[in-house]
């Protein structure tokens, strides 16, 4: 059982990802601890499995504590003109991110809300082959990274970028073609991938010049095991593997 008087443990990423999307959603503004939102979240949190049952305090991620959580996160934001209240690290760097990409973090709030509704993980992208997280900085940026590059809205601006100018739609290291090899089936299918790595760049505006459009198989090998691959690199690996 919980012990009395504990201290509530630290809020990790997904917590704190589900927090920011509840005060995005209310245009950066706190919400009160006897909102129905607030409640809400205070339930969810309280069914996630993070936190053991023996770390927990009495009044683990109760309303009251949840609504000083929005207040963290609407006061720490850029530009906010009164004084922030405490807000940590990893709190200033959801904010970013939310700021940075708000729809990609919004599907991935949405992605942990009903993973917890479901009893099953939060979407960890291994269809994509990131078997390799461990030996990253750390799962949350690639399951950002992975995030961005299943973004529907950046896929569809690096293609149109492709076929306006006439160019194919075929995979940057090995060519495969999906509608040549598919017919109709295949129209208009690649994946993106973005060349350099969240946890190398940081967190700076990219554009499609920074995407490259990859087949299944090659998006997969290259995030099979650190250290990434550039698309040139696995070309030349390819290349290399034919001639021996």
């Amino acid at each position: 059982m919980p012990e009395s008087g504990r201290r509530a443990p630290d809020w990790e990423w997904d917590e704190i990802v589900l927090a920011c999307d509840l005060v995005a959603q209310n245009g950066w503004q706190q919400l009160p601890a006897e909102d129905s939102q607030v409640i809400g979240l205070s339930r969810l949190l309280q069914e996630m499995s993070i936190h053991p049952d023996e770390v927990r305090g009495d009044k683990f991620r109760n309303p009251n504590g949840v609504g000083r959580k929005t207040a963290d996160l609407a006061t720490n934001r850029p530009g906010y003109l009164g004084k922030p209240t405490n807000g940590g690290r990893r709190d200033k760097d959801v904010i970013a991110r939310f700021l940075l990409e708000p729809d990609v973090m919004h599907t991935m709030a949405e992605s942990i809300r009903v993973s917890v509704a479901t009893g099953e993980p939060p979407d960890f992208p291994r269809d994509v082959g990131y078997e390799g997280e461990s030996e990253m900085e750390g799962r949350y940026l690639l399951r950002w990274h992975a995030y961005r590059e299943r973004n529907p809205a950046l896929r569809r601006k690096k293609i149109s970028s492709v076929v306006t100018v006439g160019g194919s739609l075929a995979c940057e290291v090995c060519e495969f073609d999906f509608s040549e090899f598919y017919g109709d089936r295949g129209q208009g299918y690649i994946e993106c991938h973005h060349v350099e790595p969240l946890h190398v760049g940081g967190e700076r505006a990219r554009s499609i010049r920074d995407l490259a459009l990859l087949c299944s198989n090659c998006h997969r090998m290259i995030h099979t095991k650190p250290p990434w691959p550039t698309p040139a690199e696995l070309r030349d690996l390819i290349r290399r593997q034919a001639q021996a």
